[in-house]
């Protein structure tokens, strides 16, 4: 792709959360500081929350590279809509046990049994819940529960609650008053602002040998903030087609007009409003085709990239000259 015609050693503007591009913004430096320092106590429950795409699961990624496995087992759990069993089961499979013909009591009772053995190992556990949003009240008190587990006066589970700012809401209902008390820290993540977010797409070129080829005006930043509202995820999405088009288009300098023009291709294809502010609030109820139900953002933009990279790839084919064709002396037996 536009790697090898930028000189780059690899892809800056991935979809995929990746820790090895970690930008330490303000804010995203904050959160961090609250992961670490939820760990450090271990107790209690921390809660992270930000819009789609703000870069919670890289946060997230960042600090499980960072945990020491002699000291600390870790299991992430990515939420869907689970009900107060469901979440047990997950979360024993998270840990790395089966709970096939288990029921409740016995469910708990393996978990508490698997606590308990990381004790004489000099071991704690923590579980990070993303996505969290997605849990209904009662699963959340299940988690709660789990909390109370404890061995002497040291609790046996930590809790990270990670998720989108319905979390924040739901955690206001009066069924989980005594989950909050329980709450040691929380952070909400916000966007980056205009300075954050040319310093992170710096940051992401420079992660990849970036010689200021290409080159972008300021204007050029100016326009992808103006499109992004500071989210990382719109910002990785509006740079990587920008490079695209530029690859194709054989240019070596971003201008405003360039970032415009590809943000204008990306509101149409995702019939998207006319700023980056109201990307979140009108992408439900567009999906892709009658037959399909609706499909949130984020896999929205997933199926957007993965077609423009196939029709991209084609391009790149079609370009490459023809094969000589084999002499016919050759074609024998």
């Amino acid at each position: 792709m536009y790697e090898t015609f930028f000189g780059l050693t690899g892809k800056p503007f991935q979809l995929n959360p990746d820790p090895a591009f970690f930008y330490g913004s303000r804010g995203h430096k904050r959160a961090f500081a609250y992961l670490q320092y939820g760990v450090h106590q271990s107790e209690g429950f921390i809660i992270i929350t930000g819009e789609v795409g703000a870069g919670k699961t890289t946060l997230v990624r960042s600090l499980l590279e960072q945990i020491d496995p002699n000291r600390l087992v870790a299991a992430q759990l990515v939420s869907t809509q689970l009900d107060a069993e469901d979440l047990l089961r997950a979360v024993a499979m998270s840990f790395g046990f089966s709970t096939k013909a288990m029921d409740k009591a016995q469910l708990l009772a393996e978990l508490e049994a698997f606590l308990v053995s990381l004790v004489p190992q000099g071991k704690r556990a923590l579980l990070i819940v993303d996505e969290a949003q997605n849990l209904s009240g009662r699963a959340i008190e299940e988690l709660r529960m789990l909390s109370n587990f404890q061995l002497g006066n040291q609790g046996l589970l930590q809790s990270f609650l990670v998720g989108q700012p319905q979390l924040r809401q739901l955690m206001q209902g009066p069924e989980l008053q005594q989950l909050r008390q329980r709450v040691t820290a929380s952070y909400h993540l916000g966007p980056m602002d205009r300075a954050e977010t040319q310093a992170y797409v710096e940051h992401r070129l420079g992660h990849v040998g970036w010689s200021h080829d290409p080159r972008f005006e300021p204007g050029a930043f100016d326009a992808i903030y103006s499109f992004s509202a500071g989210i990382p995820r719109r910002i990785n999405m509006v740079c990587n087609r920008v490079l695209l088009a530029a690859m194709l288009s054989e240019e070596h300098n971003i201008t405003a007009a360039n970032v415009d023009a590809t943000a204008d291709e990306i509101r149409l294809e995702l019939s998207m409003g006319s700023t980056g502010a109201e990307w979140a609030a009108q992408a439900d109820g567009h999906g892709f085709a009658d037959s399909e139900p609706p499909i949130g953002l984020e896999e929205r933009v997933v199926r957007l990239e993965r077609a423009m990279t196939a029709t991209l790839d084609l391009l790149q084919q079609m370009r490459r000259p023809p094969l000589p064709a084999t002499p016919p002396d050759e074609v024998k037996g």
